[in-house]
């Protein structure tokens, strides 16, 4: 798990380059969300073909953390790299965005209105025999808390309506992209590719994903080497997306992230459960649920990796290989 990371920030730079070349764009555009992997992409972008090359977006919306803004153009300031505001509420209020996720909540939370904040969260993987199931936390204007158990209807409600976020930000990426014949790099560590920790179409969507072989401990290595900003590296990693602060682990993993990121190199590496577990204070019992639960959610995410289903291929073998 330890990188030499002199050496893998260098790979990685020509792998990128290597790709511009191959998919002859002439830069690079990246969505800048003030966390660790966007900033860790956007470094090595730099490194590969320079900051002149690289364009980073800011995209919040009403629900964004209040220094998600200030944390990106610190990265761009860093690294040099010119970046662009696009505040996306107002397109998400016209896509019914929030309405629609409003609309989910009160299914389960009648009483949800102006002024609550939500966020939805899953119980710990490794305390957790059956299935991970989802509940919404709401929070009045007075700042009394409820918690709810979803149902599946309102989940994917709450799902569905969110999601815009991520296709809107893409959609955005893209425009920069097709203005400047430059390409979108996209940003998911090997714990969210592996996992399906993404939108598909959203920010799933990209022509280069530089750090999606990289273990989310390998890529603070890689951020310490690169330079990237204390005050990033050190901030806990979170979803951006509910209006109650969350973190990746309530959201989506349900374990803390370096704790998964040994559970899932044991599990790929053919690891026994009580090696892992002796290694990370877990008991054996808990790391093979949490290998369980790796398993499953690898299962259930797959159609995010697929790519659209034709009747008969298109190009000819010749064709299709240039």
């Amino acid at each position: 798990m330890r990188l030499d990371a002199a050496a893998e920030a260098d790979r990685i730079a020509q792998s990128v380059r290597r790709a511009l070349s191959r998919l002859k764009r002439r830069g690079v555009v990246v969505g800048l969300s003030g966390g660790i992997d966007s900033s860790v992409t956007a470094a090595l972008c730099v490194r590969a073909i320079g900051a002149g090359r690289v364009i980073g977006l800011l995209m919040p919306d009403i629900d964004s953390a209040s220094d998600t803004t200030t944390l990106g153009q610190m990265v761009g300031e860093r690294f040099g790299i010119t970046t662009t505001l696009e505040n996306i509420t107002s397109i998400l209020e016209a896509a019914g965005c929030y309405r629609r996720r409003d609309q989910a909540i009160r299914e389960v939370v009648p009483e949800y209105g102006p002024g609550c904040k939500s966020k939805i969260v899953l119980p710990d993987a490794k305390d957790n025999e059956g299935y991970n199931l989802y509940s919404v936390v709401v929070e009045s204007p007075d700042g009394r808390q409820v918690r709810k158990r979803l149902t599946h209807d309102a989940y994917l409600g709450i799902v569905a309506a969110t999601n815009f976020k991520q296709r809107v930000r893409k959609m955005l990426e893209y425009h920069y992209a097709d203005r400047h014949q430059y390409a979108v790099a996209g940003t998911p560590n090997r714990l969210e590719y592996d996992q399906g920790f993404f939108v598909k179409l959203g920010d799933g969507a990209a022509d280069v994903k530089p750090i999606a072989h990289l273990y989310k401990t390998q890529v603070y290595q890689l951020a310490e080497f690169l330079g990237v900003p204390d005050e990033i590296r050190l901030r806990p990693p979170t979803t951006d997306t509910y209006s109650l602060p969350q973190s990746q682990e309530e959201f989506f993993f349900s374990l803390p992230l370096a704790e998964l990121d040994l559970c899932l190199f044991g599990l790929n590496h053919n690891v026994p459960a009580a090696t892992v577990a002796a290694a990370i204070g877990l008991t054996e019992a808990q790391v093979d649920r949490v290998y369980r639960h790796l398993l499953s959610k690898r299962r259930v995410t797959r159609y995010l990796h697929e790519a659209a289903i034709l009747v008969e291929d298109v190009f000819p073998p010749d064709v299709s290989a240039q």
